[in-house]
């Protein structure tokens, strides 16, 4: 028969020694899987204010006054579906450098471009804290889709 050791705690101060490891693994799959989102979310924002701005109607959008305009559409879009939800990300529409035009002819170009901050939650705090970083609290995502007037 062997005698008995001392290696009760051994797991405990195991799982403390992985713990902050693993909540930063944790925290950085969450963060990353938003920041991801969130790209995915102004990608299609642009492409649906684009879509509003050039499809054939006459006259295009703004038609009224009521209707909505490509920067409403695109802010809509997003502010459903942005992590943190009612954000608003920065619209800029031009063509050409000329800006939207609800005359525009035939085949010209509608660029709408859409800028948005996102704010790390978490992932910012435990890499400065731990690691003396200095790892910014947010960074710029931009989707631009061009489509050509039909």
């Amino acid at each position: 028969m062997t005698k008995p050791t001392r290696d009760r705690g051994a797991s405990a101060v195991e799982f403390a020694l992985i713990l902050p490891l693993l909540v930063f693994f944790i925290f950085g799959i969450i963060e990353f899987g938003f920041y991801v989102y969130n790209q995915q979310v102004i990608t299609n924002a642009s492409r649906e204010g684009v879509r509003a701005g050039i499809v054939a109607r006459n006259p295009r959008l703004p038609w009224d006054g009521a209707a909505p305009s490509v920067e409403d559409v695109v802010l809509t879009y997003s502010r459903n579906r942005l992590v943190p939800v009612g954000l608003d990300p920065t619209v800029n529409v031009d063509t050409a450098g000329g800006g939207y035009n609800p005359t525009a002819p035939f085949g010209a170009e509608l660029r709408v471009t859409v800028t948005y901050q996102y704010p790390f939650f978490v992932l910012p705090n435990i890499v400065n804290f731990f690691f003396s970083g200095n790892m910014p609290n947010s960074y710029t995502l931009t989707a631009v889709t061009v489509m050509r007037y039909e």
